[in-house]
């Protein structure tokens, strides 16, 4: 089982930054996670991907709404991404979801095995 703990939402004005958190806790003897990253499900929409990254080092993925102004990156020995968010807008306003993949496969078709309970994101003013 993996379990994936977020935190660090909150209320920003827009232009403002945040920093949300995941730690995960593994069973190293049953579940082996390929890459981690982030979903994000606004009100009335569908979750979409936002970004990840693989755990071995390869480059990260985002999507084109936040390209340039989110980064995501890992401290391994923690067990636990990061997204640093920057410059956000209203439209960014959603809960965010830490997820991480088993396998290569899943995580190139973005197709996530565990999600955590995700944390508010709210940009205004």
């Amino acid at each position: 089982q993996v379990q994936l703990s977020e935190s660090g939402g909150g209320l920003v004005q827009p232009g403002g930054s945040l920093r949300l958190s995941c730690a995960a806790s593994v069973d190293i003897f049953s579940v082996y996670v390929y890459g981690m990253g982030w979903f994000r499900q606004a009100p009335g929409k569908e979750r979409e991907f936002v970004a990840a990254i693989t755990l071995s080092g390869g480059s990260p993925d985002y999507a084109d709404a936040v390209q340039g102004r989110f980064t995501i990156y890992r401290d391994t020995a923690k067990n636990t991404i990061y997204l640093q968010m920057d410059s956000l807008q209203p439209e960014d306003t959603a809960v965010y979801y830490c997820a991480s993949s088993g396998s290569d496969r899943n995580y190139f078709n973005y197709a996530f095995d565990y999600f955590g309970q995700g944390t508010q994101v709210t940009v205004s003013f």
